[in-house]
């Protein structure tokens, strides 16, 4: 069934489809990014297809690719109980076209890759920050955001207001072994001093 829908997605997308993986009983296709707003009108509206609702959309980082963003939209078909997962891949200051005007689900999911990645989307009604504050800097999913953050948050009782301040750190990072007491520790575990050798 999955090889069917593999093989009838090639046919339909032609060039569009750069790409097609099937892992785990998953299948993902790869499109160019300034294409996705057609290739998801296509997939909703074909006959053999049918994915009419849109789970989610998130963004993955990689770094260390000249385009660093992959876009993941993951699409239902309830009439045909299928999955598909549609991938493209973007930079950090090209945007990508909104689907909002497809499925109206995408407003906050395009709203909250935005906000913890910094992914631009071309053509949304109302791009800003929806988990993060308005004067948050950074993008808190991006692999090189610092893991302390940049500023904290508090409530200060005093000037009865909310107010922001440099990240103070009162204790290092500790650095934790989580190797278990079964896999031969190189080191005398609490309590095992009394036993004898």
């Amino acid at each position: 069934m999955l090889d069917q829908l593999r093989h009838h997605i090639a046919a339909l997308l032609g060039a569009n489809c750069l790409r097609q993986t099937q892992a785990f009983g998953e299948l993902s296709v790869i499109v160019p990014a300034e294409v996705v707003v057609s290739v998801l009108r296509t997939l909703r509206d074909d006959a053999q297809c049918q994915f009419d609702q849109l789970i989610d959309i998130c963004g993955v980082d990689y770094p260390e690719r000249e385009k660093r963003f992959d876009v993941v939209y993951h699409l239902l078909s309830l009439r045909k109980n299928q999955r598909l997962r549609i991938k493209c891949e973007v930079d950090d200051r090209t945007p990508v076209p909104s689907v909002v005007e497809l499925f109206a689900s995408a407003n906050w999911y395009e709203r909250e890759a935005y906000d913890m990645y910094g992914i631009l989307f071309s053509g949304h009604p109302d791009l800003r920050r929806i988990l993060t504050d308005y004067g948050f800097q950074g993008f808190p999913l991006r692999k090189d955001f610092p893991l302390t953050g940049y500023v904290e948050v508090r409530y200060d009782d005093a000037q009865k207001r909310v107010v922001y301040e440099p990240v103070r750190l009162p204790q290092e990072f500790r650095s934790f072994d989580f190797m278990s007491p079964w896999e031969g520790a190189e080191y005398v575990l609490p309590g095992d001093e009394k036993a004898k050798p």
